[in-house]
């Protein structure tokens, strides 16, 4: 009797569902048949339920082999008798067999997996929570099994309400600011003016794009009790494919497949491998036969191909509202950044190459470069020991001339205006991002839809305390297992970051050893430019470590990351994203940190040199300078790395899916992969990367790293960056359109810890670009020269005039007799006068051999060392007081965005009232009309 209640309860819900059967129009013949094979359903049902601790293999009932479509769901089988479905909605592979129920989720299996039980439990809860299930055999390899889910309009309400979904419910009502007369006027001369000019090209045709509907409507978290005050024009479009697909994906990871506190979510059989592969659908194919203009799009997938992802449109603006539709809020916010950050990125590089090109024009007026092309009667000591040979000093006149390229007056210029660049972007990010979330919904998000991890709730379930803003009892950390936790953690990562430091010491050594080898080469090329193939072969070989060691990085993360057991989704990626930008970070800089403010800074002096391990001498700035190594390491780990990343993002992909897509054709010849389904397409499709944008925030972070932090000494960084980032969106935007599967709609406030990361890169860029300009560079040095100790001393000149003779006080002079043996080089210099050098150079400030104290520092060494120290302390405070006025003179909101917030919450009130009141009205005429009445009933 039970059962059969139950049965009875199941029948009505399936017929109440169902709003378009009309009573006049069914026959109750046909009402009788359809709650007959529901009955047996039910019983099936009820079988399946009690059968669930026994062995047996995948249901199979649904699944139907060779066919493009199969037979749907029995909970879908009471549709309207004689109500057509178009056949378009049968074939593209996106419905349901019926053409009515559209593919919300795709799980991907195969029957030769032996976690079956676990799935046939998955499976008969997901039906127990209202979704509707279809199998699917593959055409091309029968072992496996496509699962296409679809979610009824009861499941989608009732979620969508414990989700807080936003949804549209008026339209906006737009208002005009009041303006003055004369500022009328001035807008009419400016829109005359625009007239003449011509038409924005960067701009994308509305025509082209849809209407957005949410765009212009106000909206609020969805209510079934309040259904009546929402826009529903047809309940089967009302929420969009990716809330659809979110929805259900919210369900996924909530369903048990065995007894247990951890027996929890898809995430957990995907990881066992139960399911190979949970992704929703793409919307149909991104190519068309038709022209977009003449024939409009096939579908939103069409219509970013063509206006966002096609090479052909790399110069205009992005439509970030239908990347927002189709992707979701979190990638919509990615593109949003990565548009903006290439956009502030023009005046930048613009700076930088006006930087590059100024030392191109002065070159020839340079008084130091001149100096070091002729000197050639200055010979210089050995840089190694042994086989490097004495040079003059005009033998690295091309050097010192590529160095003023960089290291040149409009440098310091160039290094506070990148200080002050970096935090204008920032602060005009944030107000981008304010009216971003304002338009997208975000501003109340956080508060409202923040969610346990599946994983936390399943190992904390024990213990339970009240959350005090909702007031429910929650799974609680204890705060001694957190802070345990978070020490172990702690020390992986500093464990890491002292690998990183023994790859870096490891990089020094070869250095050193490797500059001797190159001296006594056989090549005259490579024995001349023994310095420069050194710093090359070095970098090369760092890079090749940096990407060795990014791949155990990535392990090492993730194992920490889940061993702190973060409480919320949002915790677990700001947590691992910390970890892997420290460890990414550490690794790609580590070596440009050694040859900035460490090559060449305690080596000794000739006769006196130190030694690592009391064996190898340490390595030597080239006599120009080590601006020139910093310059070199900037270039080629920036270029190499960017090369890398673009291959890895988009190459990769190509090759597989070209592979796949070459098998297909073997097996099935050019026509098989036209007349496969749409979920067929997307599973030969590669997968989202496990992290989500992880890989493309840290690329474009580690690049911003690059970009600000040693700009004093590559000004063409931010031009590098700028043409990498033209062609990373473009690149980017193909990825996700044609060679990825379609990634699950994610919701996000902002850019989530990037952004901090951000804030802490443009700090270090200050303190950098000041070490960089007083240690690295030589314009301190030239400053003290040029007002101390040149021709114009005491006059309060710095031109090029009174550089004359900075190189020879920039030298210091020793005895070759005082070399010591295992540094005493093998020539002895008389190629040079005939006889044996007595005398050679080197870069430093200490006193001749002959003085009362040989080799010790002169006045000079402190005057440099005193002025360098002063202007790091200027440089710093006066620029960090310029980024702190310039934050505090840049509000956070836009006042319009602030205004507008205002009068939405005002209407939205009065909007929710109007219709309360209305729909009271009907209730109270209705009740009169039937002749129900209420005595001391208010009006």
């Amino acid at each position: 009797e039970g059962r059969e209640d139950l049965q009875v309860n199941q029948l009505e819900t399936q017929i109440w569902i169902k709003p378009d059967v009309q009573k006049t129009d069914v026959d109750f013949s046909e009402i009788l048949n359809a709650i007959q094979e529901i009955a047996k359903d039910v019983n099936i049902f009820f079988d399946e339920l009690e059968g669930v601790n026994s062995p047996s293999k995948d249901d199979d009932s649904l699944l139907h082999h060779g066919n493009l479509t199969s037979t749907s769901d029995d909970a879908s089988r009471l549709e309207v008798v004689g109500e057509e479905v178009p056949d378009k909605n049968k074939t593209n592979g996106l419905y349901f067999r019926d053409g009515k129920c559209r593919i919300d989720y795709i799980l991907v299996y195969r029957k030769s997996n032996p976690q079956t039980e676990k799935r046939e439990v998955f499976e008969r809860n997901i039906r127990a929570e209202g979704l509707q299930m279809e199998k699917e055999s593959s055409l091309t390899n029968s072992d496996i099994i496509f699962v296409k889910l679809h979610a009824p309009w009861e499941v989608l309400g009732k979620y969508a309400e414990l989700m807080n979904v936003r949804m549209p419910f008026r339209r906006k009502i737009y208002y005009l600011h009041r303006r003055y007369k004369f500022m009328n006027r001035i807008e009419k001369q400016i829109s005359r003016f625009r007239g003449w000019l011509p038409r924005k090209p960067m701009k994308l045709d509305k025509e082209t794009l849809p209407d957005l509907e949410e765009n212009d409507c106000y909206t609020a978290p969805f209510s079934q009790q309040r259904i009546h005050h929402f826009i529903i024009h047809n309940k089967d479009t009302f929420f969009n494919n990716a809330t659809r697909s979110r929805i259900v994906h919210h369900i996924l990871q909530r369903v048990k497949y065995e007894e247990g506190k951890n027996k929890i979510g898809l995430n957990r059989l995907l990881s066992n491998g139960s399911y190979e592969a949970a992704f929703p659908l793409h919307e149909g194919s991104y190519r068309s036969k038709n022209s977009i203009k003449t024939h409009g799009a096939e579908n939103h997938r069409h219509l970013l191909y063509e206006c966002w992802a096609s090479w052909g449109v790399w110069y205009k603006y992005q439509p970030l509202d239908l990347v927002r539709r189709y992707f979701g809020e979190k990638i919509g916010l990615y593109f949003a950044w990565l548009g903006w950050y290439t956009g502030m990125l023009f005046p930048a590089a613009f700076i930088g190459l006006f930087v590059f090109l100024y030392g191109v024009t002065t070159l020839n007026h340079c008084q130091v470069s001149k100096e070091v092309c002729q000197a050639t009667d200055i010979i210089m000591c050995p840089i190694c020991d042994k086989y490097c040979p004495f040079m003059r000093l005009s033998d690295s006149c091309i050097y010192a001339k590529v160095t003023h390229l960089f290291d040149n007056g409009a440098t310091v210029f160039f290094a506070v205006f990148m200080a002050v660049w970096a935090t204008v972007f920032l602060e005009f990010w944030k107000r981008r991002r304010a009216v971003i979330a304002y338009d997208w919904d975000l501003i109340d998000w956080e508060e409202e839809e923040e969610e346990i991890r599946p994983q936390f709730e399943a190992k904390y379930s024990k213990k339970e305390r009240m959350n005090p803003i909702s007031g429910k009892p929650e799974p609680y950390q204890a705060f001694a297992d957190k802070c345990s936790r978070l020490i172990v953690s702690a020390s992986g990562i500093f464990f890491m970051i002292c690998v990183v430091i023994a790859a870096v010491f490891g990089i020094v050594i070869y250095r050193v050893v490797t500059v001797s080898t190159f001296a006594a080469f056989k090549w005259a090329l490579i024995r001349n430019n023994s310095q420069v193939a050194t710093t090359g072969t070095a970098v090369c070989i760092n890079f090749c470590i940096i990407m060795l060691l990014n791949v155990l990085y990535e392990k090492v993360a993730l194992f920490l990351t889940n061993l702190e057991q973060p409480r919320t989704e949002s915790e677990w990626e700001n947590s691992f994203t910390l970890k892997m930008f420290l460890f990414q970070f550490v690794n790609l800089n580590s070596s440009t940190f050694y040859i900035a403010f460490f090559l060449g800074r305690f080596t000794g002096h000739p006769g006196a040199y130190l030694r690592l391990i009391n064996r190898w001498r340490l390595e030597e700035c080239h006599p120009s300078g080590c601006l020139i190594d910093l310059c070199m390491q900037m270039g080629i780990i920036m270029v190499l790395k960017q090369t890398w990343n673009n291959f890895m993002e988009l190459g990769y992909p190509l090759i597989q899916n070209w592979w796949t897509r070459r098998k297909l054709r073997q097996e099935y010849g050019t026509q098989g992969k036209t007349s496969f389904p749409q979920w067929e397409k997307d599973y030969n499709l590669q997968p989202m990367n496990a992290y989500g944008l992880f890989d493309e925030y840290l690329e474009m972070i580690l690049q911003f790293g690059f970009t600000t932090i040693f700009v004093a000494a590559f000004p063409l960084a931010p031009l590098l960056a700028l043409l990498n980032n033209i062609i990373e969106i473009r690149l980017d935007a193909y990825k996700f359109v044609t060679q990825w599967r379609r990634p699950l709609a994610s919701r996000a406030k902002d850019i989530g810890i990037w952004y901090g990361i951000l804030e802490g890169i443009g700090i270090l860029s200050v303190i950098t670009n000041a070490f960089v300009i007083a240690v690295t560079s030589d314009f301190i040095p030239r400053l003290v020269y040029a007002y101390k100790y040149g021709p114009c001393a005491g006059q309060g000149e710095a031109g090029q005039k009174c550089m004359v003779g900075y190189v020879n006080a920039s030298l210091s002079v020793f005895l070759v007799s005082d070399f010591e043996n295992r540094s005493e080089p093998t020539s002895n210099g008389s190629e040079f006068s005939g006889s044996p050098l007595k005398y050679c150079r080197y870069r430093d400030y200490r006193d001749p051999p002959h003085s009362p104290v040989p080799y010790g520092y002169t006045l000079q060494f402190w005057h440099v060392l005193a002025a360098r120290l002063a202007f790091i302390i200027v440089f710093e405070h006066l620029v960090f007081c310029i980024k702190h006025l310039i934050s505090y003179l840049i509000p956070d909101l836009p006042k319009d965005l602030r205004d507008r917030m205002r009068r939405e919450k005002y209407l939205i009130q009065e909007m929710m009232y109007e219709a309360e009141l209305e729909r009271l009205q009907k209730e109270r005429k209705e009740r009169k009309k039937n002749g129900k009445s209420y005595h001391n009933e208010w009006p």
